[in-house]
């Protein structure tokens, strides 16, 4: 079981199907992804000021052992909810039920 997987079973990552991407918290996402071998390559988060929360952001690592690349794109959702974050491994869509 992966450490996404893990996320899902417990709930702290959930599929939204009419968005097509998770309801997660993006650090998690990101610490799972390199908890399952995949180093940093690239991260960025994009602000409207700097003393703001971001937006948004993206992460891409790579596995140095099998050559696959991870990325993770969030947006921040309205009213208050968690970041929407899109996966994609090997640019293959990380999808839910």
């Amino acid at each position: 079981m992966t450490r996404l997987d893990e996320m899902r079973h417990h709930g702290r990552m959930r599929w939204l199907g009419d968005e097509q991407g998770w309801i997660a918290r993006p650090q998690e996402v990101v610490e799972a992804l390199a908890g399952d071998g995949f180093q940093e390559y690239k991260r960025e988060e994009a602000r409207s000021r700097r003393d703001r929360e971001p937006h948004g952001g993206m992460w891409q690592g790579i596995n140095t052992t099998t050559g696959a690349v991870a990325s993770a794109i969030w947006v921040k959702s309205e009213g208050g909810r968690e970041p929407i974050v899109f996966i994609d491994i090997d640019g293959e869509p990380l999808r839910g039920a």
